[in-house]
């Protein structure tokens, strides 16, 4: 620890300055332990709500994760780069019987708490998705984990009507995941729509991706389209805003 704070005299922010210091200079570097709130309260003389404030600022960075039973470290930033266009490109992706996921990170993430459900279509899917009143839809949630670490949640919807008795409506899709069904089913998604939100976590997002409450998330909706421009499928991802890079590639040409 440094010897440059007084104690008692330091807030929160001052503390955390102090460690983001030595954590950018390397002196605390990846993957080493910083100091508990023990630590920071014994070398700066404050409250255990300063110390523990402190380090959730560091926390909504990115810059420190806490280990269940061992103690908080520096994060070891391996981003996940998220090409767009290229990981929806058929012939190189999902169409190719790849998971979207292997251009993002060349190996496929765990997936974890994989549920699927037909249920009312909410009014504003209902609306892009052009489904009738009462509509139903086929709802995939997941999350995704990279290094034993939750990095994404999404949630998927599907006209019932266009997927009924597919393996879009099973836990496990196959090859390829629910756009090599749709191409099965005759409706290949060749056009995409993605926008981009950054917000602070709703609850049960920020218990799901293990954040601290004001760090930002990244909230992707996309939806595909078919050649005759029929939505087939809005999917939500809400990103740790953290653990990615978000890489878009794109011609000045028609």
């Amino acid at each position: 620890m440094t010897d440059n704070a007084q104690p008692g005299r330091v807030g929160y922010r001052e503390i955390a300055d102090d460690l983001r210091r030595q954590i950018d200079s390397g002196e605390l570097p990846p993957g080493s332990k910083v100091p508990g709130e023990n630590d920071i309260i014994s070398r700066y003389g404050v409250a255990n709500l300063t110390a523990r404030h402190a380090l959730d600022v560091l926390k909504s960075e990115g810059l420190i994760i806490a280990k269940r039973g061992s103690g908080t470290f520096v994060r070891e930033f391996k981003p996940i780069r998220r090409v767009s266009p290229d990981r929806l490109r058929s012939s190189t992706s999902w169409g190719s019987g790849r998971p979207i996921w292997a251009t993002d990170v060349g190996t496929r993430p765990r997936t974890e708490n994989v549920s699927v459900a037909v249920e009312a279509a909410p009014a504003s899917i209902a609306e892009v998705l052009e489904l009738d009143e009462n509509a139903t839809v086929v709802v995939r949630r997941r999350t995704y984990v990279v290094d034993d670490k939750p990095v994404q949640v999404a949630t998927s919807y599907y006209p019932e009507s266009l997927v009924a008795g597919s393996a879009i409506t099973e836990v496990n899709t196959g090859d390829g995941g629910a756009y090599a069904r749709l191409r099965d089913l005759g409706h290949e998604p060749v056009k995409f729509r993605e926008e981009l939100r950054v917000r602070t976590p709703r609850e049960a997002e920020r218990k799901a991706l293990d954040l601290t409450p004001d760090m930002p998330i990244v909230l992707i909706t996309r939806t595909a389209y078919t050649a005759s421009d029929q939505p087939v499928e809005i999917s939500e991802m809400v990103l740790d805003s953290a653990a990615y890079i978000l890489e878009y590639k794109f011609t000045s040409e028609d």
